[in-house]
Order: C-alpha cells, then sequence, then structure tokens
C-alpha cells in the first residue's frame, strides 16, 4: 500500500494549488499582499535547484492519477455485483462520490488543461481548433474551482478509506438499499 501511495502522493504534493499553501504556511512566502519582502531577493532561479525541481514532477504524476480514477472508478462499478446479485450500498454511494471526486480534482488540473489546448497559439490555424478550444474552455470552467476539488476529493479519500476499513474490519455491515 505504502508503494501505491508514491503516485496518488506526488500528484497532490507538487499540485500548484497546495503549493500555494504550503509555500504561505511553511516558507511565509509571499509573507501579505502589502508586506514588502523581508530580505532582497537573490536572482529567481524557479524550480531549477532541488528540492523545488522535484515540482516538475506535477505533468507526469497526472498520468499516474488518471489511472487511479480509471481503478477508482471501476472499483465503484464491481462493487454492485455481488454473488447473489446487483445491489446498491452505502459503500458503493461512497466510492463513487469518491471516485467522481477525485476525477474533478485530477482533470481539472493545470496539466490536463495544457495538453487538452494550453499549448496551442491559434486555434482557428489548426485542424480541430474550434473542437479544442471548446474543450480547453470546459477544462478552464473545471480548472476555476480546482481548489474545492482538491479539498473535496481529500476529505473524500478518508471517508472512503474509513468506510473501507471499518467495513473490513467488521465494524459495521454495509447498508443495501437493493
Amino acid at each position: 500500500a505504502f508503494y501505491i501511495l508514491i503516485f496518488p502522493l506526488s500528484f497532490r504534493l507538487t499540485c500548484y494549488y497546495y503549493r500555494l499553501s504550503y509555500y504561505r504556511a511553511f516558507f511565509w512566502d509571499p509573507p501579505a499582499c502589502a508586506v514588502s519582502e523581508p530580505r532582497p531577493r537573490r536572482k529567481y532561479t524557479g524550480e531549477m535547484r532541488f528540492p523545488f525541481i522535484l515540482q516538475n514532477l506535477h505533468r507526469f504524476s497526472f498520468y499516474a492519477a488518471a489511472v487511479f480514477v480509471v481503478i477508482l472508478s471501476w472499483d465503484t462499478i464491481v462493487s454492485l455485483f455481488h454473488s447473489d446479485g446487483f445491489h446498491l450500498g452505502v459503500g458503493t454511494i461512497v466510492l463513487g462520490i469518491n471516485a467522481v471526486l477525485i476525477g474533478l480534482y485530477t482533470f481539472s488540473c493545470h496539466a490536463w488543461r495544457h495538453l487538452m489546448g494550453g499549448g496551442t497559439d491559434c486555434y482557428s490555424c489548426e485542424v480541430m481548433g474550434k473542437t479544442r478550444f471548446g474543450i480547453w474552455k470546459q477544462i478552464t470552467y473545471l480548472n476555476e474551482r480546482h481548489s474545492w476539488y482538491a479539498w473535496l476529493s481529500l476529505f473524500s479519500v478518508a471517508l472512503a478509506d474509513a468506510y473501507v476499513w471499518l467495513l473490513s474490519a467488521g465494524v459495521i455491515t454495509d447498508f443495501r438499499f437493493f
């Protein structure tokens, strides 16, 4: 399980939204809007030196996160079918909501937005440019809400993990609607 955590954790730790939060929390940078920097800044090097060069893993960890969305969605579908037939239970709903929220978080990412059309300079100059622009606009709509999806998906992962753990430990039983 710890080996599997490397992929979603690398996606979350290198996410631009989370970086904003932990740069402010741990590095106090920027200190505040109206406050000047406490010391003269050295030459800005971007993310070219360790440990910040690891932030460039984000676009690569996006691919692994997309695979996890497929796996979680498949788990939700499988949870509908049991040896005695088709059943919809609370666990299926918890797993489904978790898969949807992680999917929204993953596919509202700037890396996905860039793949779908962010690298294009002239949509009208390309074949399928109008379609790509439309897809890019829809992903931009999701991207504007990326921070919400980040928090909601983080809590849904914790809820789904706790629910599955309680089920497997025999502490609770899954209530089935039908």
